[in-house]
């Protein structure tokens, strides 16, 4: 399954509307919505009232990824403002299972987020209630850092996790996507890629998501 999700965080703010509207054309799958709260990580991004405006536009669903801390106070918030995928810090909860259970009651799909330095085996007993995980392949909390490459291991461990537990949660890998690795990663076993500047700052946005999708044309 080769799923893109560009990343509004990349997107151009005093003309956000055009760029939702060509991810609306484009042959992407999600939205990618980053929140920032500059505690979990030192940046800020943008809250509710963005999610919200984003939704009135979007026609695809949002894919929402809290790096804030006590992420499990605004489900509800984020539920309500539109999301449909809400995904949220392993290091950043206590309460795992509830916080997935809260998700999910909200009708919405609920994914746990890895930094870097976290194994894939925390994961091993909730596993099967996730729909999502979210592998950070650059630290969170800001654009355009660049891949790291141990990712690709980690991707092939939370694979063989997956299907040993017979469970159904893709793998969604966020940090230095880009036309270059974006082949090799789906092989790895991710499903779906979060891209930021790769497609916003490309000279043609729309051509970067096929490329990302399908690999480079000859």
């Amino acid at each position: 399954m080769n799923l893109i999700a560009p990343s509004l965080l990349s997107a151009n703010f005093l003309n956000l509307e055009a760029d939702i509207e060509m991810v609306n054309q484009s042959e992407a799958d999600w939205f990618h919505c980053d929140v920032m709260d500059g505690r979990f990580v030192p940046n800020i991004s943008f809250g509710i009232p963005v999610i919200q405006a984003i939704k009135k536009k979007a026609q695809k669903p949002l894919d929402v990824h809290l790096m804030i801390v006590e992420p499990d106070k605004y489900f509800e918030a984020f539920a309500k403002a539109g999301a449909d995928i809400i995904t949220f810090h392993y290091e950043a909860c206590t309460h795992i299972h509830r916080a997935v259970q809260q998700i999910k009651a909200l009708g919405l799909k609920a994914g746990v987020v890895l930094n870097p330095h976290t194994p894939v085996s925390v994961l091993e007993d909730i596993l099967g209630d996730l729909d999502v995980v979210l592998l950070m392949s650059v630290n969170p909390g800001f654009g355009g850092q660049q891949f790291i490459e141990r990712t690709y291991e980690k991707i092939k461990k939370l694979r063989l996790m997956i299907k040993e537990h017979h469970a159904s949660a893709l793998i969604e890998v966020d940090g230095g996507v880009n036309t270059h690795n974006a082949k090799t990663l789906f092989e790895a076993g991710a499903d779906v890629l979060v891209a930021g500047n790769a497609v916003f700052k490309s000279e043609n946005p729309m051509k970067a998501i096929k490329e990302l999708k399908f690999g480079k044309q000859k």
